[in-house]
């Protein structure tokens, strides 16, 4: 299927620095997976910005919120917001997959604001559904995001997972489907076509709503209006761009995971994205 026809509105001045942010770290750590991480952008902003509820003075207390990025190769995108969001220190981006460093090639519960320890694909959302049967229980009324890609659900764990969720009735359970169409260094209609996508998550008992991923005004409004249908684990079918923000490199799988990336590079990044800044 190709992505719905939308309106998508020119990045924002925060969209753009976020970018920039990830570019850093690529610049610290001279390598990671670019275009898995940029699709991400706009949706990691809006659930940390508008929709988690959060402690930053007390990163555990027990009312949270839980954020799961199940493609934990889509790290970047989470550690920028983290780190303007402060819970660590900007300068940690220069460390990036350094010995020194906290922050790797995949997200670990050591890193502040870090939920759980993902990067083996297809596990976030059975974790989710156990964090989601844990607040029920204990009778708390924190929500559980959990952000898959869409070559991970080729995993045969997401459906056990789903069917899980909808048999207990999560509707505190969220799933965002990051849909850029590609998976590590193709595409998702060539390897294992997940049409019709909005039709697989209803009959395992979701309610679905499909939405443009670069959109921060309609991510917003969608989490926002949650549950989806009451009485069912929620599921947000987000249509996005691999690499979205760096024209040269959008839809285009070798741009998937960057290993050595040059000098050259990172200033080809850098300016594509000054040039948006300027328009903004």
């Amino acid at each position: 299927m190709n992505s719905p026809k939308y309106n998508t509105p020119p990045l924002d001045q925060r969209s753009v620095y976020l970018r920039k942010l990830v570019v850093r770290a690529l610049a610290g750590g001279g390598r990671g997976h670019i275009g898995s991480s940029l699709s991400l952008i706009e949706v990691i902003r809006v659930v940390y910005d508008d929709y988690l509820t959060l402690d930053l003075q007390n990163l555990l207390w027990e009312e949270r919120d839980r954020f799961i990025l199940s493609k934990g190769h889509g790290c970047l995108a989470q550690y920028a917001v983290l780190a303007d969001k402060g819970f660590f220190d900007l300068d940690e981006l220069d460390k990036f997959c350094h010995n020194d460093g906290i922050l790797g090639g995949h997200p670990e519960r050591e890193i502040p604001g870090v939920e759980v320890s993902t990067g083996a694909l297809g596990h976030g959302l059975s974790i989710g559904v156990g964090i989601s049967l844990a607040a029920r229980i204990k009778k708390k009324e924190y929500k559980t995001i959990v952000v898959t890609g869409d070559g991970e659900i080729n995993e045969g764990s997401v459906w056990e997972a789903a069917m899980s969720a909808a048999q207990h009735s999560l509707e505190n359970l969220t799933v965002m489907i990051d849909y850029n169409k590609n998976q590590s260094y193709g595409f998702t209609k060539e390897i294992i076509d997940l049409e019709p996508m909005l039709n697989k998550w209803a009959s395992f008992g979701f309610g679905v709503i499909e939405i443009d991923g670069h959109d921060v005004n309609s991510i917003k409004s969608c989490l926002n209006s949650l549950p989806i249908a009451h009485g069912k684990p929620n599921a947000i079918i987000c249509h996005t761009v691999k690499g979205k923000g760096l024209d040269f490199a959008e839809n285009k799988p070798e741009w998937h995971h960057k290993s050595n990336i040059t000098d050259e590079e990172i200033e080809q990044m850098n300016d594509c994205l000054n040039s948006k800044q300027l328009k903004g």
